[in-house]
């Protein structure tokens, strides 16, 4: 796969476990359910490159909590989830006992699609199944979970800072790179450079302020009790392909 620009997964892994196309029907994740019982999901995607759409045969899922943040109960049938990103959603057992696919499709440009053979995909299995692989079918999602109708749960949380364009009291722009060149990742035109002297062992001795523990424009000063404003524009693709060459993804 490093012989490609832009490589793709081969196995999407779900707590842990895998298949990839043409390899062995090795075991999969299996989540184990009672009837008649609530589970909540804690789905999580550990994923550097594609997004995933997660779903559960015949089974819809009740979002409670997204990025830490417990929201109004939200009833889906598929989540789209990108890297980094969390959800807690709430499953009810009350489909006949048997065996069902958990889905993990990831995107296509990220990786391989479909579901033959067990590829992105896991076991939902009520107690009392035959430990056998699914025969469930997929069908189209009609409620896919928008995070556009998510909503916080409880009293509204008022951010500190004027609501209003220059509200903050301090406005840091933080523009990143990476030099093809040299090989390095630049924030602001710096890279980083660790320092000949342990930065805690620096701070035992107090012999220098804090502003001068780093290299110049490694540090940026902020004053207590203010707000800041800190805005990462985004620099285009690559930064994340380049550095994200691996043969499996986890979600």
């Amino acid at each position: 796969m490093l012989g490609r620009a832009n490589p793709l997964s081969n196995s999407t892994l779900i707590n842990g476990k895998g298949r990839y196309p043409g390899g062995p029907a090795v075991p999969l994740a299996v989540i184990k359910v009672e009837p008649l019982k609530r589970y909540r999901l804690r789905i999580i995607s550990m994923s550097c490159h594609p997004d995933f759409t997660f779903s559960i045969d015949g089974h819809e899922l009740l979002i409670i909590e997204a990025d830490g943040e417990n929201t109004e109960p939200l009833l889906v049938d598929s989540i789209q989830i990108f890297a980094g990103q969390r959800y807690s959603a709430i499953l009810f057992a009350d489909k006949p006992i048997g065996n069902y696919w958990v889905r993990a499709e990831p995107s296509a440009f990220g990786g391989l699609t479909g579901f033959e053979d067990g590829i992105n995909s896991a076991i939902l299995r009520y107690v009392g199944s035959p430990e056998l692989d699914p025969v469930t079918d997929m069908v189209p999602s009609i409620r896919p979970l928008r995070e556009t109708d998510l909503s916080p749960l409880g009293p509204e949380k008022i951010a500190p800072g004027l609501p209003s364009p220059g509200g903050a009291d301090v406005a840091l722009s933080l523009f990143q790179e990476f030099d093809a060149n040299s090989l390095r990742y630049k924030m602001n035109g710096v890279s980083w450079t660790p320092p000949s002297t342990p930065v805690l062992l620096q701070i035992l001795s107090g012999a220098r302020p804090g502003k001068d523990l780093l290299s110049e424009g490694s540090i940026y000063p902020l004053p207590p009790n203010k707000v800041i404003e800190i805005s990462l524009p985004g620099s285009g693709l690559g930064l994340v392909r380049g550095f994200c060459r691996r043969s499996s993804t986890s979600l």
